[in-house]
């Protein structure tokens, strides 16, 4: 269904995937373009062709640089024969109805068929246009570089065609087969690149909206502290100081600069009342998380057994961009500026922390610099509707480093008890079952009420990537006041981790090779195929040097499939490296390969993290860490010296791959680990 919403300019709208209910005053489709009367953009993905040439998208969606303001770009320019250069791909504000849900590797799912149908909608009418001005049929007219062309020369960009083409209705155009692309599929540089790398681009913190000033909050030094008693004489009485006020987080200082309000933040005299785990540190939540893990059941008679036991350690995302909101909240009124991947929700959580009704809460949705999942949450933005409400005054509220990673969401720590149950020389039965911290609320604070992450917990993976004969899982949890977050590939990144590190374990029990044994037991060609692809590419099997090893993990999800194979150099085993990263994705039709590739490297830095480094301690209530010196992502000198990424030729329908490699790259650098050290890792990160 395409709808032209009522305008001066040519203006088409699309319901997304998701949403397939017409917007407001449209009429049922009827496999053509209908005037809707009442314009609108609520559920849909709208484009509108500006007089100055410029194609306008509204994305429903949020660029924290996962590329996607670009691919939507490219399927735009491919069905309008546009320029690049001549789109817009602008960020939608928080909508009342409809999907704006950024994450799960979906938006590229999602968009494909509506931006698609969207374009070729739009070039209809413009050639139709066009054919009506010069009085030419329009299959003979043709159209590149957002402009169309006559046979005898004559032409006319879209800028000047679409008043007239707003007018004209055309029966459904359909977009083109995949054997005429030349933008999808065609690798290309981010949209947005050059603005980025010079400065250009906004973000949360680059706004000066009027008024607004710079905040920053006091935190308990651990994990759900409260305030006590407060004196704030000498920090009020410091230059450039305008408010200070309580909060639920701790105590908010407003200034006329950041530096003056990180000054007046630690001239504040705070007594503050312990958090509720204050006699927790991580070996007992280790210990009860082993205790939640439900028991397997019993293993096919006559059986033999390969088992193992994995403990993962909760892990910040610790974005490059801290977390930033600017809030102007009045008395019948409130504005909002800040990058959500859940616009949506977030202005419903507003609205009910401020006291206002929702549609008296604007959200402007901006780029954010990186995620993971960090932006599904939040904290900030609430929390700085809260200090402006208190403050009676704008506020540009920054979460310093150590606020993110010592109050922000993190990754659940979880434990894993898989056993695989094998019989003349195959496996007959696979059982998983697991424990995860889950997030227990104290009270209802309004910080927690904007929450995205659920305390109900993952289902355990039934492995049904291979044949795997009888296979079960159970889940248990641990209910803890620790503040939880959708971490990048969420379950899957510590599931299919153990889960691939004991693959490797029963390929071993049985005398055979990890690809080979991969290869015989796989359910999918789709995913044979990957890994056959990583294993040449990755020259599997070669000889390496002692203390060296190669490692190989596969993972399939949101359609998708991705082989990997890694190297590493574990001469010093305290101390390794990832050397080589080879990784091979069937991703159903990659609209811009260079950024899936892009994506793939990101995924494996993820996993050399999270396996070898990266993980936050508990110590008696608090997180330990404070910042990239002790929470050891993987920096320059951590990345593979090679890297690779081979993508699978397909023309099916686009599939999900944000999020995607995490588990194998994880599951890789553990078993390539494993082969070079001899050792079986089951606590990760190693260095913990």
């Amino acid at each position: 269904m395409v709808y032209t919403l009522a305008a001066s300019t040519l203006t088409v709208a699309a319901p997304l995937a998701c949403d397939s209910s017409p917007a407001e005053g449209a009429e049922p489709a009827r496999r053509s373009s209908d005037v809707l009367v009442k314009g609108t953009d609520e559920e849909m993905l709208v484009l509108e062709v500006t007089e100055a040439n410029r194609i306008v998208v509204r994305l429903p969606r949020v660029e924290v640089g996962q590329g996607v303001t670009t691919a939507v770009a490219m399927m735009i320019a491919e069905e309008l024969d546009a320029r690049l250069a001549d789109i817009d791909i602008p960020l939608a504000d928080a909508r009342t109805e409809g999907n704006q849900y950024t994450g799960g590797s979906s938006s590229v799912r999602s968009l494909y068929g509506p931006a698609r149908q969207l374009a070729a909608t739009a070039r209809a009418k413009l050639v139709t246009a066009a054919a009506r001005r010069w009085h030419i049929p329009a299959r003979a007219l043709r159209t590149r570089d957002t402009k169309v062309y006559a046979p005898d020369g004559r032409s006319a960009t879209f800028g000047q065609l679409t008043r007239s083409a707003a007018a004209i209705r055309v029966g459904s155009a359909t977009p083109k087969p995949a054997s005429r692309h030349r933008v999808i599929g065609r690798p290309t540089t981010r949209i947005d690149a050059r603005d980025i790398v010079t400065g250009k681009a906004t973000y949360a913190g680059d706004l000066a909206v009027a008024g607004a000033k710079p905040t920053v909050v006091a935190r308990p030094p651990t994990l759900g502290g409260k305030v006590l008693s407060l004196d704030d004489r000498a920090a009020r009485a410091m230059p450039g100081v305008h408010a200070v006020v309580k909060v639920e987080g701790g105590v908010a200082v407003v200034a006329e600069t950041f530096h003056h309000a990180f000054r007046a933040r630690d001239a504040l005299k705070i007594t503050w009342a312990p958090g509720p785990l204050v006699e927790l540190s991580d070996a007992a939540i280790r210990r009860r998380l082993r205790a939640a893990v439900p028991r397997l059941a019993a293993p096919p008679s006559g059986s033999a057994q390969v088992e193992g036991e994995f403990e993962f350690a909760f892990v910040g995302h610790a974005p490059m961009e801290v977390l930033t909101a600017v809030a102007d909240v009045r008395a019948a009124r409130a504005e909002i500026w800040f990058s959500s991947q859940t616009p949506m929700g977030a202005r419903d959580s507003i609205a009910s922390a401020v006291g206002l009704p929702a549609s008296k809460v604007k959200v402007h949705v901006l780029r954010g610099g990186g995620s993971f999942g960090r932006r599904l949450d939040s904290d900030a933005a609430l929390e700085a509707a809260l200090i402006s409400k208190a403050a009676r005054r704008p506020v540009k509220l920054m979460w310093s480093r150590a606020d993110d990673i010592r109050h922000g969401r993190m990754r659940p720590a979880s434990h894993h008890r898989i056993r695989a149950s094998h019989a003349r020389g195959r496996v007959v039965a696979f059982a998983h079952a697991m424990a995860s911290v889950s997030e227990a609320y104290e009270g209802e604070g309004a910080v927690r009420r904007a929450s995205f992450a659920s305390a109900a917990g993952p289902a355990p993976s039934d492995s049904g990537l291979y044949n795997f004969g009888r296979l079960s899982g159970d889940f248990g949890s641990v209910s803890l006041a620790i503040p939880l977050g959708a971490w990048r590939s969420v379950d899957s990144g510590t599931m299919r981790t153990a889960e691939e590190i004991v693959v490797d374990e029963i390929a071993a029990r049985l005398g055979k090779d990890p690809v080979a044994f991969r290869r015989t037991t796989l359910r999918s060609k789709a995913v044979r195929a990957v890994l056959d692809k990583a294993a040449a590419a990755g020259k599997w099997g070669r000889a390496l040097p002692p203390g060296h090893g190669q490692g190989v993990a596969v993972h399939e999800e949101y359609g998708s499939c991705v082989a990997c194979l890694a190297e590493i150099d574990a001469t010093d085993p305290k101390n390794p490296r990832v050397t080589r990263v080879v990784m091979a994705a069937d991703v159903g039709t990659a609209v811009n390969p260079r950024g899936l590739e892009a994506q793939l490297m990101g995924t494996a830095v993820d996993g050399i993290s999270t396996v070898l480094t990266a993980g936050l301690h508990i110590d008696r209530g608090a997180v330990r860490e404070s910042s990239y010196a002790d929470f050891h992502y993987a920096r320059q000198r951590d990345a593979p010296l090679r890297f690779e990424a081979h993508i699978m030729p397909s023309r099916g329908e686009p599939g999900g791959a944000g999020e995607l490699g995490v588990p194998a790259a994880a599951g890789a650098v553990a078993n390539a680990y494993a082969r070079a050290t001899g050792t079986k890792p089951r606590r990760f990160p190693l260095n913990f």
